[in-house]
């Protein structure tokens, strides 16, 4: 597909492998830039399993993309066969590395919460798919300047799928002197208990990082590493700031309970009141009231018909007489104007006409 290949820049490194920006360009001339993963052969078994599930999830919501069906071969500045994977580019590089932007790397509470509610709809797909990310980490989190001009000016996808595990599987590498499923800051108690990948382990990772944006700080900082499996193990979890906003600390304490069950799935958190949209709720308000005017406006109809309909059967013909409705003379007109309406007009009428209407109504 490809004619040639640019090296632009060094970009990172990782456990299994280093990262180049590259410009790639076809035949016709056009050409487009990869973030291009290096593993060599004793680490492309997990670089090949991260292109299965990245095909899997191609073009669901909040995950990288990757380019290609297959993993490319090259060859490493020593020499050394490489095989390559090609994923889209994140110009504003990690959530990591953005925090640095913001004064004590916090930052602003609307931005967390767009974050945040991007990063559970990520998870949303994935663990549709039966998986489990098991490395929710900022590191992993990869910025992009926002596609539209009505959202956030930021958006966030998942990306590193290298750890990642079917539901109920445990990691070949777990072991207790070693009890990570993923980075073990972000890793819950039942990590060290058993290693078992299940989706509320991403849940708990999701409040570790939440918490990193609110702080500036990474989960258990001045901790050190040997000592967080024995903090686990006593119930302890990350501090959280008491200055925090209430529904922030009660979000990320549901993420943070100690029993799995009461974290709530991704689906689950992305209600929570923390990530409420104020717009949202008042567009939904507006809907219901819609709807409960027009069941009102044609229940109104309904009653004047009837009435009509009980005076016939009342009266004999040569005594009919028309309905009387004791009402101010002002309101005759717009009553007319209702009874003549079609149904598919009646949602256009307010709720407050019938409401008056309604009161003013007696039987003969």
């Amino acid at each position: 597909m490809q004619s040639n290949e640019e090296f632009i820049k060094f970009l990172g490194e990782g456990s299994c492998g280093y990262v180049h920006l590259v410009r790639y360009t076809n035949h016709d001339g056009s050409s487009f830039l990869a973030a291009v993963k290096n593993s060599y052969d004793e680490d492309s078994d997990n670089l090949n399993r991260e292109l299965q599930i990245l095909r899997e999830l191609r073009g669901y919501p909040r995950i990288i993309t990757c380019f290609g069906d297959f993993l490319q071969e090259g060859v490493s500045s020593y020499g050394n066969r490489v095989h390559k994977l090609l994923l889209e580019y994140a110009s504003e590089g990690s959530l990591n590395a953005f925090l640095n932007n913001y004064p004590d790397r916090k930052l602003p509470e609307p931005l967390i919460k767009d974050f945040t509610r991007m990063i559970l709809e990520g998870l949303v797909s994935i663990h549709g798919h039966g998986y489990v990310h098991c490395d929710i980490k900022s590191d992993n989190i990869l910025v992009f300047p926002s596609p539209t001009e009505d959202s956030s000016q930021y958006e966030v996808k998942l990306s590193d799928f290298g750890n990642s595990l079917e539901v109920g599987q445990v990691p070949h590498y777990w072991a207790k002197d070693s009890p990570w499923a993923g980075t073990p800051i972000y890793m819950p108690p039942e990590s060290v208990r058993d290693g078992v990948a299940n989706k509320t382990l991403d849940s708990w990772s999701v409040g570790c990082l939440v918490l990193e944006m609110y702080t500036g700080v990474v989960p258990w900082e001045g901790v050190k590493l040997s000592d967080i499996a024995s903090r686990l193990r006593c119930g302890e979890a990350p501090e959280i700031p008491a200055s925090l906003p209430s529904d922030a600390k009660d979000f990320i304490e549901t993420c943070l309970s100690r029993k799995p069950e009461e974290r709530g799935s991704a689906y689950d958190l992305m209600f929570h009141p923390f990530l409420t949209r104020p717009e949202l709720e008042e567009e939904e308000k507006k809907t219901e009231d819609r709807k409960r005017n027009s069941f009102l406006l044609r229940l109104f109809k309904l009653r004047i018909r009837r009435t009509c309909s009980k005076k016939k059967l009342r009266t004999d013909v040569s005594d009919k007489k028309p309905l009387n409705l004791r009402m101010a003379p002002q309101f005759k007109r717009t009553l007319d104007k209702v009874l003549s309406f079609e149904d598919r007009d009646t949602h256009q009428l307010q709720f407050s006409f019938c409401s008056v209407f309604t009161k003013r109504l007696i039987s003969d």
